[in-house]
Parts: C-alpha cells; sequence; structure tokens
C-alpha cells in the first residue's frame, strides 16, 4: 500500500472522472502533424490508447493508495455545494464497495481501446475507408467511460441519475453506427433504439422514487441516508421508493422479464461495445441495489426481497435454458446473443446474494459482479476475434458438419475459448465459483424476517441453473472448439489465424486477473466485506 495524502486520493478521483471527458473533446479536434504518425485515424485511436491508459493508471495508483485497514470507510472524497436551493452537492468518495467497479472498469476501458487500436492498424487500408470516422468513436468510448466511473464514485443521488444517464447516448451511437446487423431483428439502429427506450423508461421511474426519497429525508446525500437506515422515511415511503428505483435499476441490471433489449444490443453492438456493456454497464444496475436500495430504505426492501429472489431465480433458469436452446445444432443460433443470454442468468445470481439482504449475500453478489465483467468481458473479445475469422458468428456455420476444430486449425484461440466457457460455468479455482457459490450459501439462510423455506427453494432453483449453465456451455465448446480439421488438400472454408500479439496483450488481463481471484477470493471480499457490513449496519462501524 502506498502512503498517499488525502488530498493527493481527492485530486486522482477527479481526475479519474473528468480525464476521459477532457479527451473526449481533445479527441475530436485536429491532432498536430508531428503526433498523426501513419493517418489521422491512427492518432485518435493512439490518443484513446494513451487517454484510458492514463485513467487505467490512475485507477491503480489509487488502489495501492486506499486504506485496505478502514475499507469501510469512505475515502477520497469531496463534498462541495453545487445546487444550494435543492441542497445538491458534489459528492465524491469511494469505499470496499465502489473501488473495485472503479478498477474493473478503467482496466476494461482501456482494453477496448488497446485492442480497438491495433485491430484497425492490421485491416486493410480499403477496410478503413469504408468506416465510420474514428473520432466519434474514441470521443464515445471516453464519455461512457467517464459516465460509468462517476456512477460508481458520486455519493449524492441527483448525480448518481445523472452519471448513470450518461452512459446511455454513447452506447446507443455505438449500436447504432459501428454494430452489425447480423442475427439482429430490424437491424443494429432497431436494437439501439430498443436498448435507449428500455432504459430511459426505467430511469424517468427510478428519478421519481429518488426525488421521493430526498424530499422526504431532507437530503440527496448517500451516505447521511445510508446512515439513518431508513429512520426518516416511512414503510410506505420506502416500499414506494424500492419500487420504483428498484425497476429503474432492474431493466440495467437486466433482470428477467425486463431483459429483452439485451440480446439485441450485445447481437449487434461492435465487439468493444459488447465488452463494456457486459463487463461494467450491467453492473451500474447492481451497484445501485447494493449502494442506495438495500441501506436507505431497508424496510421497503424486506417487502419485495422475495419477489426480488423470485425474478432472479426464474432468470437463471430463464437464461440457460434459452441459451441451450441457442446451442441446438440447426437452430441458428448467433454466439454473442448466446453470451448476452447466460449474462441475463449470471446477473441473476447477484439479485439473489443482493435479496438474501446478509453480509455473505451481498459480498457474494459483488464478487459475482467482478466475475462476470472479467469473464463475459473475455468471451465477447473471443467472440469478436471469432467472427472475424470467420466473417459470421452463427453457430451452425461456425461448427460446420464436423466443428470448427479450433482445437486443431488455432489451437490457442480454441483453449482460450474453452478457459473462459469454464470459468462463465463456475469451475472451482476461477473467478466465476465464488459469487455464485457465495449467493447460494445466502440464500440457505437469509436475513431475519424473509422466509427461510422461500429462499431454500430459491437456492435449489439456482443449483439447477448452474448444471443448465454448464450444460450449454460445453455444448458450446464441443461444437466449436472440437471437431476434425480438413485435410489440406480439402476446402476449408476461411484459412484460420491464431491468436495474434495484440490480442493477448488486450485479453492476458482478463485471463490473470480471473485465476487470481479464483485462487486468492480474500483479495477482493477483504475489501467490500467491511463495507457491506458497515452499510447493513446502518453506517454503524
Amino acid at each position: 500500500m502506498l502512503d498517499i495524502s488525502e488530498s493527493v486520493m481527492q485530486l486522482l478521483l477527479a481526475l479519474i472522472i473528468v480525464g476521459p471527458l477532457v479527451g473526449a473533446v481533445a479527441a475530436l479536434l485536429p491532432a498536430p502533424p508531428g503526433l498523426r504518425g501513419k493517418s489521422p485515424e491512427q492518432a485518435v485511436l493512439r490518443h484513446g490508447v494513451t487517454v484510458t491508459g492514463a485513467v487505467l493508471v490512475a485507477a491503480i495508483v489509487l488502489a495501492l493508495g486506499f486504506d485496505r485497514d478502514h475499507a469501510s470507510r469512505m475515502q477520497a472524497t469531496t463534498d462541495i455545494s453545487w445546487i444550494a436551493a435543492l441542497n445538491v452537492r458534489i459528492h465524491l468518495g469511494i469505499d470496499g464497495i465502489s473501488l473495485p467497479l472503479l478498477v474493473l472498469t478503467a482496466l476494461l476501458t482501456f482494453l477496448c481501446a488497446l485492442y480497438s487500436y491495433f485491430k484497425q492498424g492490421h485491416q486493410p487500408l480499403t477496410q478503413r475507408a469504408k468506416g465510420p470516422s474514428p473520432k466519434a468513436f474514441v470521443a464515445l468510448i471516453l464519455v461512457l467511460e467517464s459516465g460509468t466511473l462517476a456512477t460508481f464514485a458520486v455519493l449524492d443521488l441527483l448525480l448518481f441519475f445523472l452519471a448513470f444517464e450518461m452512459v446511455l447516448i454513447p452506447m446507443y451511437f455505438l449500436i447504432a453506427r459501428w454494430g452489425g446487423s447480423e442475427g439482429v431483428p430490424g437491424g443494429r439502429r432497431a436494437a439501439a433504439l430498443k436498448f435507449i427506450l428500455y432504459t430511459l423508461l426505467g430511469s424517468v421511474v427510478m428519478l421519481l422514487g429518488l426525488l421521493l426519497i430526498g424530499l422526504h429525508a431532507g437530503t440527496f446525500d448517500m451516505v447521511a441516508l445510508a446512515t439513518d437506515n431508513g429512520a426518516g422515511l416511512s414503510t410506505s415511503v420506502q416500499v414506494t421508493a424500492v419500487l420504483a428505483i428498484g425497476l429503474g435499476l432492474a431493466v440495467k441490471t437486466p433482470m428477467w422479464p425486463l431483459h429483452s433489449w439485451l440480446p439485441d444490443a450485445h447481437t449487434a453492438a461492435p465487439t468493444v461495445g459488447s465488452v463494456l456493456l457486459a463487463g461494467v454497464l450491467l453492473k451500474m444496475g447492481t451497484y445501485g441495489f447494493v449502494r442506495i436500495v438495500l441501506p436507505i430504505a431497508p424496510d421497503g426492501m424486506r417487502v419485495f426481497a422475495p419477489y426480488l429472489a423470485a425474478l432472479a431465480v426464474a432468470g437463471i433458469v430463464y437464461g440457460s435454458l434459452a441459451c441451450l436452446a441457442l446451442a441446438k445444432e440447426g437452430a441458428g443460433g448467433d454466439l454473442k446473443r448466446l453470451i448476452a443470454y447466460s449474462s441475463v442468468g449470471h446477473m441473476g445470481f447477484v439479485l439473489l446474494g443482493i435479496a438474501t439482504m446478509t453480509p455473505t449475500g451481498v459480498n457474494g453478489a459483488l464478487f459475482a459482479n467482478i466475475a462476470h465483467g472479467l469473464i463475459t468481458g473475455l468471451l465477447f473479445f473471443l467472440v469478436g476475434a471469432l467472427k472475424d475469422r470467420y466473417g459470421t458468428a452463427d453457430l451452425d456455420t461456425l461448427a460446420g458438419a464436423t466443428g470448427a476444430a479450433l482445437y486443431g486449425r488455432a489451437p490457442r484461440l480454441g483453449g482460450l475459448l474453452a478457459f473462459a466457457a469454464v470459468a462463465s460455468l463456475g469451475l472451482p479455482g476461477l473467478a466465476g465459483f465464488w459469487g455464485e457459490m457465495l449467493t447460494m450459501f445466502a440464500a440457505f439462510d437469509p436475513a431475519e424476517g424473509l422466509s427461510r423455506p422461500a429462499f431454500l427453494t430459491f437456492m435449489a432453483v439456482a443449483g439447477f441453473g448452474t448444471l443448465l449453465t454448464a450444460a450449454y456451455l460445453l455444448v458450446v465448446v464441443r461444437r466449436v472448439c472440437m471437431g476434425v480439421p480438413p485435410r489440406e488438400e480439402e476446402p476449408a472454408g476461411p484459412r484460420l489465424t491464431d491468436i495474434q500479439t495484440y490480442e493477448v496483450a488486450s485479453w492476458s488481463p482478463l485471463v490473470a486477473l480471473t485465476v487470481i481471484a479464483g485462487l486468492w477470493p480474500a483479495v477482493l471480499l477483504g475489501l467490500t466485506d467491511p463495507a457491506v457490513q458497515k452499510l447493513l449496519a446502518g453506517g454503524k462501524s
């Protein structure tokens, strides 16, 4: 741990949030002649790598300077008046709950920028000329990063809402302008429109709940509200607020049956868009449940917890069955769409952990959040690489008559896809295992006042869901990775190149962190547990 003063920590946190916005503006300006390199396109993509790299370094330094011995205390705090008439303040800070998500966001955005830069360099000049301007692409990625980072760092309800909304427009344009139309009903623009309509509608309802809490409590400060633990809010206000806020957060998570925008958005989005959507944007919804709903309106949350748990396990089973249907031979399933449905199931485990209202469950949910970001981010990178090589993500086309035979044709790519699949199904020793195990442990013994028989049923259904998850992922591995490679004299379709150097650079951190989190879970749980304990106790250490 580095010994960094509080003022320097404050500066670092402000830089992490504001830096990408400044970088986005700079990306739209003409590059100085000496920095253009081979082309202006390369210059702006290199600019994206530089800015996201600087943000990642700042996030790592912030993490190293974070006082782990007091992980429940807000650190690097800034608290200044913004709109005095409404008592809205620019209140920033991090604790053991928000810090891992902050670092994950900075890491995934940097890897996406790095991947885009080198991938563009490997494209023929004629193909580059056909694509949209990279200036807007880089600017949108940076605005998206700033909004996501701000969501995890702000401590004011209205600021949280503004940051929460800030990511919608960049993601809309990434899907509508840079996405693909294969396998998407109505094309990429329809998928983008569906994404923004669903999320905006959920956000409007959420804003009403946030205003209800702030006006009744007399403050929008999340720390003060969490410390009160709902003492200043009547049960009816809490129930209404949880219903409104929960609906908005559930759309972003996404929770079944409010998930239908997700498969189309993922299928249409470019590779880096899918990585960021799955890796960080979905986490904003579950983070809101932990940071706002649980500590600020505990009585209202207790009313809805059984229903949340029931919908969570329904999502686990539904997502797995949808994936099994897509993986079936002859179904014409899209591999990106399959992974999108798998996210519905994985986020169901996160919601189940939150619904138990116990430290074990919430810690498991936070761990599963990070694990899902690492593993699903890697899966979308790999599927994007397959699509680049084959020209499609259609499973029947990829598998062909005897299987794509990645083990024989591109062994490193096939091995990495198998690794990501077994990590996603929760193999012990990898990151995906701990979150699912802790949430099911918590469902075995939920918080006082919740029906134990009901949660035992939910635990059993979630356990069945893990079997279904293993089934569809193993089917995918068998169909895509196994099979007999065609002989040299036989037509083999497109020639496959194995993993390239820039892909190794972009994916290796995700592989390493998946293994480290799986073998050494105390690194993450040691951060989250003190903060969770304090949050559930009403801010009392």
